[in-house]
């Protein structure tokens, strides 16, 4: 290299998402012969429904699978629109959904349509670590605040304004059921975090990504509550399509054009086979809710099986498809642990570091997506292991 080669720009210099980096060891070791059980992920164990496999055949055997408008295809945005009348009872205008190309284009085109540089953005820990790394790249302020039992492990009111009275914050992000810990934010918390950000000012952006997959309670829409709210969500958790890469969100009327011409120009539009198969998607909710049948068998043996291994320390798991538990009994630095774990146990975990810079030392988040074969057997290699 020259002495005078450019370098990487400031904004590449975001943390790595353990949880992958877990991952990639895990297919490694799988390559060279052993056998690991993944609970790293969030990756649902079961295919895409036949549905919308049956609907990408026939879009493949016409041959031609072109560009769209940015803001998706009419179809799903209509089925889109029902979905919301049919799940929450409340009526979205078809002109406010926009397909994105999964969660993850979603949250970049909220922050680019919502935010400027050096704007101040609330979230909670512990929380998805992809918020903060793409808030950093995008030049704005990730202000994390540690949550506890005592809320709950949600966001409340008071720390908003609290933190907005430090400096003034331009958002709030708030992820219910959340990841990693599957937690939910009840409906008459989010409505007072809704209630404070439209006094604030400030938007609110509500990842509802996990939606279907609730065993305690019940998941409300932050649509329900502010026409003011922007919600993403994804085919991805419930819908068993994560490669698919396609996912919608719901914004107020004056983010509608800013919205589509920054997808006209960063990625021109979501891949016409993966929208015309989640039009489908709506139909599979027997073969869903029989995989949601799994992930709640998976969720009782974890919570039972954890504890007496001596995880025995959990945050609520209302919904998703995640544990996230204490390894304080067996270490301090779970980064350390997890990696152990996975060489000597043959079990992969993600950690804690990676959704709590702070306390994050003291967690591992289990993903029970997979099989309740494979979430046994890990639990039976973590019992001999730790003995």
């Amino acid at each position: 290299m020259s002495a005078n080669a450019p370098a990487p720009s400031a904004r590449c210099n975001v943390a790595p998402f353990h949880a992958m980096d877990v991952l990639a060891k895990a297919n490694a070791l799988e390559a060279a012969g052993r056998t690991i059980v993944h609970m790293e992920v969030g990756q649902p164990g079961a295919p895409a429904p036949a549905p919308v496999l049956e609907a990408a055949r026939r879009v493949l055997d016409v041959g031609q699978v072109r560009y769209t408008e940015a803001l998706g295809i009419l179809p799903l945005r209509e089925r889109i629109a029902v979905h919301y009348r049919e799940a929450y009872g409340i009526e979205v205008p078809v002109d406010r959904i926009a397909i994105t190309t999964g969660s993850s284009a979603a949250f970049n085109l909220a922050f680019l349509a919502g935010f400027d540089v050096g704007d101040r953005v609330a979230l909670p820990t512990p929380g998805y670590p992809a918020y903060r790394n793409i808030l950093a790249a995008l030049g704005l302020d990730a202000v994390e605040i540690e949550t506890t039992a005592e809320s709950r492990w949600a966001l409340t009111p008071e720390m908003v304004r609290a933190a907005h009275a430090e400096k003034p914050l331009k958002g709030v992000l708030v992820a219910s059921p959340a990841n990693p810990t599957g937690t939910m934010v009840r409906p008459d918390a989010l409505k007072a975090l809704t209630d404070v950000c439209r006094e604030l000012g400030i938007w609110f952006i509500s990842d509802e990504i996990y939606h279907g997959l609730v065993y305690e309670g019940r998941a409300e829409t932050a649509l329900a509550l502010s026409d003011d709210a922007i919600v993403i969500n994804s085919f991805s958790k419930y819908y068993c399509m994560t490669g698919w890469r396609v996912g919608w969100m719901v914004v107020p009327e004056r983010l509608v054009r800013p919205i589509e011409r920054l997808g006209q120009n960063l990625y021109l539009s979501v891949p016409e086979l993966s929208q015309r198969a989640a039009v489908a998607a709506f139909e599979a909710k027997d073969a869903l809710e029989a995989i949601k049948e799994g992930y709640a068998a998976n969720r009782r043996l974890l919570l039972d099986r954890l504890p007496q291994i001596g995880f025995d320390e959990l945050l609520p798991v209302d919904g998703a498809f995640y544990v996230y538990g204490s390894v304080r009994k067996f270490s301090n630095d779970s980064m350390e642990f997890a990696q152990k774990m996975l060489l000597e146990a043959g079990v992969a975990a993600s950690p804690g570091v990676d959704f709590d810079p702070l306390g994050g030392h003291n967690y591992l988040r289990f993903s029970f997506a997979g099989t309740t074969e494979a979430i046994a057997e890990g639990c039976d290699r973590l019992q001999n292991w730790l003995r």
